[in-house]
């Protein structure tokens, strides 16, 4: 997928959850539920040698970089890294853990959209899948 459409379907995920294009706060509430499912959008910000512990998602999360170099370790124990800009897509399932971590020298800052079913934790916490970090 395109950076541009890529960019354009997170933001529109988060324009559903949110209902426009506001910014968003870890205070956002979470939107109206219905059929099930929840669209959760979230700002995740990860500070300088920050990272979010090895975890996986109950369901899909679409995230566009907005500020800062995302590096993320995958379930294989490959790095993929992630600027400004970038689309994350990160499948939902324990087989996909997961590590992201700030290696930078800027805030990294990433709006997020979650699907989850109802009643369900955007993340689960995970252990290091052997990749000894």
């Amino acid at each position: 997928m395109g950076r541009r459409r890529g960019r354009a379907l997170a933001l529109g995920l988060a324009a559903l959850g949110a209902g426009a294009l506001a910014p968003l706060s870890p205070q956002t509430p979470t939107p109206p539920r219905g059929g099930g499912f929840v669209i959760t959008p979230r700002v995740v910000t990860l500070a300088p040698g920050e990272d979010t512990g090895w975890h996986h998602h109950p369901g899909p999360l679409i995230a566009l970089v907005a500020s800062g170099t995302l590096t993320r370790t995958l379930d294989d124990c490959s790095v993929e890294v992630s600027t400004r800009g970038d689309t994350v897509v990160e499948p939902p399932g324990a087989a996909h853990v997961h590590i992201g971590r700030n290696l930078g020298t800027e805030p990294v800052v990433l709006y997020a959209t979650y699907l989850t079913q109802e009643g369900s934790p955007l993340a689960v916490p995970a252990d290091d899948p052997g990749c000894g970090s």
